[in-house]
């Protein structure tokens, strides 16, 4: 069995260098913010460790020996190491960006545009979170998030803001084989479950319209990914949030049922913490998002 062999003390080393770098004990004393006789114990402590002096006392003054000149030249090289080390650790940690979102805007909006993200920005590493949940911006498990709401909000700064417009989306087929007209009780409804009271459910479609007949859903999803899902699929027809059904209406993969359009009264809401720190990595990411979300 190996045996590490016993190393002076840090605490020593460190003061060492710093009066050899300094030169004086009175100085150095006050760069690590302890007292001389601290510094001048801790050296003392050393040097009987070593069996050598480090420095010749000299009136007003302090000369290196050759052994303290050789001891001092490999701990100026080994801390310059670790605070290249600490440095580049700093580095990695500060290219990492968390963006936060609910599921269906990182599905269909964010993730499809983080390829041109990742193109303008090679060297920076995306973390997505995703929930329907509010994200707690306090807690700094997100250096960036997108918030459906009214602003002002007490945890965040708004950095950009977009509003959305409201249409009936369903697949193809299924526009093909109903009935030619406006929607009706002859129709298929996929609703999603949703607490925001901002997120209009089929009941506030219809008010704000004036359309009074009652709507019972076919088909009902706690998130609405799977809403958009079944509506490609040709289930029925659902509320489509054109920021986030976009990319199915460019594929064709949705249609519009008719002309009808609704102003929800939220915004996507694009937040800093109040907390936010500061890199790099988070103020392009910040100006990339912005950018996107009003294109």
């Amino acid at each position: 069995m190996q045996f590490r062999r016993r190393l002076p003390s840090m605490t020593a080393l460190i003061m060492l260098e710093a009066v050899l770098r300094r030169k004086s004990f009175t100085i150095a004393a006050g760069e690590l913010g302890v007292t001389q006789a601290a510094v001048s114990r801790q050296i003392a402590l050393l040097e009987e460790e070593l069996g050598q002096p480090m420095f010749v006392r000299k009136h007003r003054a302090i000369e290196p020996t050759a052994a303290c000149l050789v001891l001092g030249a490999s701990l100026a090289q080994s801390f310059s190491n670790i605070s290249d080390a600490i440095d580049a650790i700093k580095g990695a940690a500060q290219d990492v960006v968390t963006i936060g979102a609910t599921v269906a805007f990182s599905s269909f909006w964010l993730l499809p545009r983080l390829a041109d993200f990742r193109a303008q920005n090679p060297g920076i590493q995306i973390r997505v979170v995703s929930q329907d949940q509010k994200i707690d911006l306090d807690s700094g498990a997100v250096d960036l998030a997108i918030r459906f709401g009214l602003p002002p909000f007490s945890d965040g700064t708004v950095i950009a803001s977009r509003g959305d417009e409201i249409m009936l989306v369903c697949s193809p087929e299924y526009l093909n084989r109903r009935d030619k007209g406006p929607l009706s009780t002859a129709d298929e409804f996929i609703e999603t479950d949703a607490e925001d009271r901002l997120w209009l459910s089929w009941g506030q479609w219809l008010a704000e319209l004036g359309v009074h007949f009652e709507v019972t859903p076919s088909l009902r999803f706690s998130h609405y990914t799977e809403t958009i899902f079944a509506a490609r699929a040709g289930q029925g027809v659902a509320l489509g949030w054109g920021t986030l059904v976009q990319t199915f209406l460019d594929d064709g993969t949705l249609v519009a049922l008719d002309e009808t359009r609704l102003s929800p009264e939220g915004r996507y809401n694009v937040l800093l913490p109040l907390k936010s720190r500061r890199t790099v990595a988070i103020d392009r990411a910040s100006s990339w998002l912005t950018a996107a979300l009003h294109k």
